[in-house]
């Protein structure tokens, strides 16, 4: 019989609680016609300003075909607008319209309802800890780690698995930033 400790797993339960504040996102986001994954479109491009397309689905960790899906439908609807990048004409360059300003605030609205939702039962401290707890998980994920050979050897009977690509670390989350109004 198959077994595995879920109960026990990190993994498991970080990703798992992920879910749910995604789609209690979605739940909030959708009166407003935007999904999760245009919200952080919008959260990334309110944050650090026009970006690269490419740059942007790096930070969004999704594969970059994926992003284009997304940014087709929102340049369509008139909330951003792609052209050239001024130092690579082969890339393009991804900025917000006007459209954008009038409802930002009840998109943002939205993302401080979950979070408020999210953190009910919490002290300040306890939060804290938590922050700092996942940050260190991150930073334990993200580090460079040695590998042996044993480790990567194949496993009998499955494909081998690819060598992953080095991880980008963005420097700021738009999803976990702090709004400092209430």
């Amino acid at each position: 019989m198959l077994r595995y400790d879920f109960e026990q797993s990190l993994l498991y339960s970080v990703c798992s609680t992920s879910l749910a504040m995604e789609r209690a996102l979605n739940e909030e986001l959708a009166p407003h016609g935007i999904t999760y994954r245009q919200w952080q479109v919008l959260g990334w491009l309110v944050l650090e300003g026009p970006l690269p397309q490419g740059e942007l689905a790096d930070r969004m960790r999704i594969e970059p075909p994926t992003l284009v899906g997304i940014v087709d439908r929102m340049e369509r609807d008139g909330w951003l607008e792609r052209s050239p990048c001024p130092e690579d004409r082969r890339r393009k360059l991804l900025r917000l319209t006007d459209r954008v300003e009038p409802v930002w605030e009840r998109i943002a609205s939205a993302a401080r309802r979950v979070r408020s939702r999210a953190a009910e039962g919490f002290s300040d401290e306890d939060l804290h800890r938590l922050f700092a707890g996942l940050e260190r998980v991150r930073g334990n994920l993200t580090r460079p780690q040695p590998s042996t050979a044993a480790e990567n050897r194949p496993v009998e009977g499955l494909p081998p698995v690819p060598d992953a690509p080095s991880p980008v670390t963005p420097p700021h989350t738009p999803a976990l930033a702090e709004d400092p109004r209430p």
